[in-house]
């Protein structure tokens, strides 16, 4: 059956999206420049120790994960975001519908925040222990093995495939998750983040291991997870996904 193509209003919120989402890899750029500048976080990890981090540096590392999360992340909700809206046809009025599409973007943003949290705290405490550079790398053999065997063998775990069922699957979702009214909204991206996350923080976790300023590979990472969200066959992608990065870590610990 083809697709119905996009209304009007459908398209005004893809353009929305994009920009914001172009705006989050701008952003990631600078920031990048920044971390790098002379005077900056990866200019002071060249002494080789573990440097404190000033207020300033945790702000600006929250941002950038938080950032991030909003460049790698949201491309693979722009299909749910669309069918949300045009199921809200008929059902709200106009400003209530752009609020409740707004809140259900919003709250699932939210989730990736508190997971910003989270990882900036993580790689905060790696930091302490030497097991990360101030260059946001792992500086550990160990640590990049473990990394890369935790998100290989969750690739084959039923929690991640029920996840990403629920992730490519938006009209699912919504058949199990449905709520009424603009709060319902918020209710839904609540949810949705939620099994966004269950399918993809351990790959988030593959960034300690290429860099977490390393762009290249933000967006080869953020490009894989569209693809296992998007493609037909996208749970055997991850599983082979997850069979590559097993043999990566046995490589390195025994290779």
């Amino acid at each position: 059956m083809p697709r119905r193509p996009l209304t009007a209003e459908q398209a005004l919120w893809l353009l929305c999206l994009l920009t914001l989402i172009a705006l989050a890899w701008l952003a990631l750029q600078r920031m990048a420049l920044t971390m790098s500048a002379p005077g900056g976080m990866a200019d002071a990890a060249m002494s080789g120790m573990p440097m404190p981090w000033s207020p300033g540096d945790a702000l600006l590392m929250l941002a950038m994960w938080a950032v991030m999360m909003v460049a790698m992340m949201l491309p693979g909700a722009l299909p749910t975001l669309l069918l949300y809206q045009a199921l809200l046809r008929g059902r709200l009025a106009a400003p209530r519908r752009h609020l409740a599409v707004a809140l259900f973007a919003l709250a699932y943003l939210l989730v990736w925040s508190v997971f910003a949290i989270v990882a900036t705290a993580l790689q905060w405490w790696l930091e302490q222990l030497s097991l990360v550079h101030n260059t946001m790398r792992s500086a550990s053999t160990q640590l990049t093995a473990l990394l890369l065997l935790g998100a290989g063998l969750y690739q084959w775990l039923p929690l991640k495939a029920a996840c990403l069922t629920r992730c490519r699957g938006p009209l699912q979702f919504f058949l199990g998750n449905w709520r009424d009214g603009a709060l319902g909204g918020l209710r839904m991206g609540l949810a949705h983040g939620g099994y966004c996350l269950g399918c993809c923080w351990a790959l988030m976790g593959l960034l300690l291991v290429v860099g977490v300023m390393n762009l290249l590979w933000v967006a080869a990472l953020g490009a894989w997870v569209l693809l296992e969200k998007c493609l037909p066959q996208g749970l055997w992608l991850a599983r082979l996904g997850g069979l590559l990065l097993i043999a990566w870590g046995l490589w390195l610990l025994f290779g």
